[in-house]
């Protein structure tokens, strides 16, 4: 697998994505190709300015406006790329990774995949020396998350690989018993798949769910329960609130990214394991038939992406995609050690 365009350091190069700051914040990418401009309404900049510039740089277009030029982060790029379905935001990929415990050569099952952030966050933390195994219902999220994926790393990742179908049907032809090491499941009814997941999981292993409403927070912790395989379920969300530091002007910001989702994990127990009894306080914890239909996926809803706008979507992340590739080919050393 090639080396990440996200990992690449040192001065701008050819084919290098490079982010430009304009001067009231406004944020542009572009792809270095030598003779090539970025036009904007403040006028054009030459790509030839930017290449062999440090990261970092501050360059002036040909009107004498100045931009800050650095590399895109991963959370820059995920923020930006084509969606087919909503993302998982930064701050929420970050405590996936910390909660289920995401280590270098891990083997990892991802479902869905949507448009392929936490993919990419995935890949990055698991190394060249792991696995993911993605698994994806629709056809079109699949297409926009394989172009997602190769425009940042240049190439296709040889150590990914997405599957079509339901997971409770194809994870058991993708996975032999015990082999997976974490499972992360972004879906509407995860609890579909419960059984599925745990035959896959090793001993140990740590299964985590994204999901949305806390109707779907319930039933998922029910049916982890119910098999009596893991630990007892933990359940979190994420909220981040910046911050305007300015001299002693030091108030949060009026806006914040505050739910959008929730977080529950727990652990694979070992075959056989009975947990100690919980001592608790008695509460509600029984619930109805009514209540179980409240819990249906149509009754949690599923918000709906147009076939035009994901055909869009798609090619969107196939061209760019094609265009990364390309550059990278470009950029291969010659294995023969001679020169073009």
């Amino acid at each position: 697998m090639s080396a990440s365009r996200g990992e690449q350091s040192g001065p701008f190069r050819v084919g290098d994505r490079v982010q430009l700051t304009g001067p009231k914040g406004r944020l542009h990418t572009v792809t270095l190709q030598p003779g090539a401009l970025f036009h904007s309404h403040k006028g054009p900049i030459a790509h030839d300015d930017l290449i062999g510039q440090p990261d970092g740089s501050v360059v002036a277009n040909q009107v004498g406006v100045e931009y800050l030029a650095l590399r895109p982060l991963l959370s820059d790029f995920v923020m930006s790329m084509p969606r087919g379905a909503a993302i998982v935001y930064p701050k929420d990929a970050a405590q996936i990774l910390a909660q289920a415990d995401i280590f270098p050569g891990a083997t990892v099952v991802e479902a869905g995949v949507g448009s392929g952030a936490l993919s990419l966050w995935l890949l990055r933390a698991i190394g060249p020396q792991g696995r993911l195994h993605s698994f994806e219902r629709r056809e079109e999220f699949a297409d926009v998350a394989r172009g997602n994926v190769a425009t940042f790393h240049g190439a296709d990742p040889e150590n990914w690989s997405i599957t079509l179908g339901d997971l409770a049907e194809v994870l058991p032809e993708t996975a032999g018993e015990a082999s997976v090491d974490r499972v992360v499941l972004d879906m509407l009814a995860p609890w579909e798949c419960i059984d599925a997941v745990s035959n896959a999981l090793k001993p140990g292993g740590v299964l985590l769910c994204y999901i949305a409403t806390a109707t779907q927070l319930s039933r998922v912790a029910e049916a982890i329960r119910a098999t009596g395989e893991y630990t007892e379920p933990q359940s979190s969300e994420t909220m981040v609130r910046g911050w305007h530091v300015q001299g002693l002007a030091v108030r949060p910001d009026h806006r914040m990214i505050a739910h959008t989702g929730f977080l529950i994990t727990a652990r694979r127990l070992a075959p056989g394991t009975v947990l100690p009894e919980l001592k608790r306080r008695p509460g509600k914890t029984a619930y109805s038939d009514d209540d179980v239909e409240a819990w249906t996926p149509g009754a949690l809803g599923e918000r709906q992406v147009s076939a035009k706008s994901l055909r869009k979507r798609v090619r969107a992340a196939d061209a760019a995609a094609e265009r990364s590739r390309s550059t990278a080919d470009d950029l291969e050393p010659d294995p023969t050690g001679e020169a073009g």
